[in-house]
């Protein structure tokens, strides 16, 4: 079976996007990584148009889909929430889900 990436593009307002990496970085996505689902993780910030805020990529790897399942029924929901309560509008995320294919 091949890898899984989740992918969580977000859209962080310009004047707390500083405040959302450290809390990325030192609260959210050490919650993630302790459920057990994923290998590892990255930020990457996505540049081009940015009209409405700084982009950024988050992106977790799965053994496989079995386990990004399971994340979603068992975790995702309470994690996505904390989010939302902490940003709102201000950090706005949508989610992919990417096969990993081929790595060299």
């Amino acid at each position: 079976m091949n890898k899984i990436i989740y992918n969580v593009t977000v859209s962080v307002d310009p004047g707390i996007h500083e405040e959302w990496i450290t809390w990325m970085k030192d609260i959210h996505i050490p919650d993630v990584m302790s459920t057990g689902k994923f290998l590892q993780n990255r930020i990457l910030r996505v540049h081009g148009e940015e009209e409405n805020g700084v982009t950024y990529a988050v992106q977790y790897t799965a053994a496989n889909r079995t386990e990004l399942d399971s994340y979603f029924a068992e975790h995702a929901p309470r994690l996505q929430k904390e989010h939302v309560d902490k940003y709102g509008n201000s950090a706005v995320a949508f989610r992919t889900i990417l096969e990993l294919l081929h790595e060299c």
